[in-house]
């Protein structure tokens, strides 16, 4: 059923809060219409892209539950955390993270990035890193 684009712009907000993790290719799937004019409709409607929006949902929950440091001690961008178990984070390499010879990333922020995600995990007031055992899987 093809929608009136204040139906199809009330129907996004609705959906997206309700699922704020739903990509712009699955709205598009959802309400028939192309991913631009899906994306056209988030800009009109001031709803971030989906990286922001999980983004925002991720420092929401982790404000109430990281006990051990503050979110902005945490190097990258905390994307899920279930605390004493997991978290995925991620760092963007910029220019100023890499050695200027090769363009490879310097081990120090990656560590920075594994050891503040690992310290922001545990469910207490102090934590620190007694040791730790980094392999790299891929480049």
């Amino acid at each position: 059923m093809r929608r009136n684009k204040k139906e199809r712009q009330e129907l996004l907000q609705q959906t997206i809060k309700a699922t704020p993790f739903i990509t712009d290719e699955e709205l598009a799937g959802k309400f028939g219409v192309s991913i631009q004019t899906i994306r056209l409709d988030r800009l009109e409607l001031s709803i971030p892209e989906l990286r922001e929006r999980i983004k925002n949902v991720a420092e929401k929950t982790l404000e109430d539950e990281v006990k051990s440091l503050s979110l902005d001690e945490v190097i990258g961008e905390i994307i899920d955390l279930e605390l004493d178990d997991q978290a995925i984070s991620i760092l963007e390499i910029k220019q100023e993270h890499v050695f200027s010879r090769n363009q490879i990333a310097r081990g120090h922020h990656l560590f920075a990035q594994a050891n503040s995600l690992a310290v922001a995990i545990i469910d207490d007031e102090l934590a620190l890193t007694a040791s730790a055992d980094i392999r790299f899987t891929r480049q």
